[in-house]
This record gives C-alpha cells, structure tokens and sequence, in this order.
C-alpha cells in the first residue's frame, strides 16, 4: 500500500509540472488558430471582387456598413443602397478585374486597403476599361469586418 501511495505522489507531482505546459501549449495552439486580421481582409478584398464580377447583392448587403460611402471614378456619391441596386438591377457589368499592388494597413479595427485594378465592363452599356487605383476602409465592428468607404479613381 506505501509502494501505491507513493507512486500515485509521484504520478499527481509530474501531472502537476505537466499541467501548465499543457496550459501553455493549448494557449499557442488557439493564438496560432486565431485569423490573422490582415489575412482576413485580404480575404474579404478576394471575396468582393468575386461578388462584384458574379454581380451578388448579398456580399454587399453583408459587408457594406449602414453608413458607407463610395466615390466613384466620375465623382459620384453612392451609398449602400446605390451599389445593391445597381448589382441587382445589372446596369454595372464588370467582365474581368485584375488586382495588383495590394496593401493592407491595419490600424486597431480599422484597415486600409489601397490597389490597383485593370479592369474591364460596361455601366449602362457604355465600356469602361482601363487602369483604376482604389482605396477600401474596412472597419471591424461587433466581431465582424465592414466596408465604410470606398473610393476609384482612373489611372492612366
């Protein structure tokens, strides 16, 4: 019985030491388990621009704060409203959008997003192909990311 005893000491003392290694490791595991917030806004500029070729009211209705504000490349102020129903109603028709020169900032829950686009599609009928610059802010509010402004601008 003393042979158990103190083996059963010694089991409990080294599940002691191992404890908090134990602690530790699951710790690390969810740090490194936790999404990398710029890598989720690169996420989310992948994913707006496959909704915006796929013409998806729904992406926009999820990601576009009540307060968002765009403008665009002619100076036209629209808001979240203007862009889901100009998805919906297919008067803007984007045929390719090719991304480069993506940066991310990240600033608190706040992320500003600066690129280049070539782009090509058609607004009411009429083309529109060329190079754009753009700048997209993406707030995070209540655990998710939001885009509160947005602003192109034609490059040559």
């Amino acid at each position: 019985m003393k042979h158990y005893k103190r083996n059963a000491s010694l089991l409990l003392l080294s599940l002691s030491y191992l404890l908090p290694i134990s602690a530790a490791s699951l710790q690390t595991e969810t740090t490194a388990r936790a999404p990398d917030p710029k890598q989720q806004v690169i996420d989310l500029e992948r994913q707006a621009r496959e909704a915006t070729l796929k013409r998806d009211p729904e992406f926009s209705e999820r990601t576009l704060s009540d307060d968002y504000v765009a403008i665009t490349p002619l100076g036209q102020v629209i808001n979240k409203s203007d862009t889901i129903n100009a998805r919906r109603s297919g008067q803007l028709r984007y045929d390719s959008i090719d991304v480069t020169e993506m940066v991310v900032r990240l600033y608190g829950n706040t992320a500003v997003v600066t690129a280049r686009a070539e782009v090509r599609g058609r607004d009411l009928g009429e083309e529109f192909n060329g190079p754009y610059r753009y700048t997209r802010v993406w707030v995070k509010r209540n655990g998710r990311w939001q885009t509160v402004s947005y602003q192109a601008t034609v490059t040559r």
